[in-house]
């Protein structure tokens, strides 16, 4: 998750273009299995514009903060992150400040939301590339920036304009009036979701554009997501709307 100023959805209607990009991958650095050259070439390769190489940040690895930086081109790019590890739990486990594992219910972050914090969820992979683990490039996020910069890249993540998916693309996003209007790639589900306990549900064989009304969720946030035929999610961040 990252916090979340305010701005339109995913930045749809900004200037720039969508950028796709994974923020959570491993490298031999901690316990991946390929070099950080080859963990950003299989993302180029599967036709991402930019990757975020975030090592296990412990000291069984150095406290690794991977540089990437040389391995920027014009046409792809690279974010220096890392995974960091707080303490044990009273659970007895240690946690990770990295938003992986996403679940299908939302009912944490909108408690969060409703309390007043502004806060995005992201997809990401969480791929060491081992062969053992799920293959890769199987989730991301499409960011609006006006470049393919480190900086323009990291300014839209802050100001929350992306969307996260597993598969479906939004292809706009817009209120219009007391009506919220989603067009995306077809899917069978549309979802409009949030501060309230209701849900606004759209189903088909082959949706590819919507509208809602929004009287559920006026004062409050909600949030899209779409589903394909073979379950595949995507979701926006929190939109949140006014008092009428």
């Amino acid at each position: 998750m990252t916090g979340l100023p305010s701005g339109l959805p995913a930045g749809f209607g900004l200037p720039g273009r969508s950028f796709r990009g994974n923020l959570h991958t491993h490298s031999n650095r901690s316990d991946g299995a390929f070099p950080p050259a080859d963990t950003v070439q299989v993302y180029r390769n599967a036709g991402y514009d930019f990757v975020a190489v975030t090592g296990h940040f412990r000291p069984e690895f150095g406290y690794p903060i991977t540089d990437t930086r040389d391995l920027r081109t014009a046409d792809f790019t690279t974010l220096i992150g890392a995974e960091l590890h707080a303490p044990r739990a009273e659970a007895g486990q240690s946690w990770h400040i990295v938003a992986v594992g996403l679940p299908r219910s939302w009912h944490f972050a909108d408690v969060l939301l409703d309390r007043g914090h502004r806060l995005t969820a992201y997809a990401a992979d969480d791929a060491p590339l081992q062969p053992q683990d799920p293959l890769p490039c199987q989730a991301w996020v499409q960011v609006r920036a006006e470049s393919l910069t480190p900086e323009a890249l990291l300014a839209a993540l802050k100001s929350g304009h992306f969307y996260s998916s597993t598969g479906p693309e939004f292809h706009d996003v817009r209120v219009e009036g007391d009506q919220i209007v989603v067009r995306c790639s077809p899917v069978t589900k549309i979802l409009l979701t949030g501060g309230h306990p209701g849900a606004e549900v759209a189903e088909g064989g082959n949706l590819t554009e919507h509208a809602f009304p929004l009287a559920l969720f006026q004062g409050r946030h909600c949030r899209l997501t779409i589903e394909d035929p073979t379950g595949a999610r995507a979701w926006t961040n929190p939109i949140h709307l006014p008092e009428l």
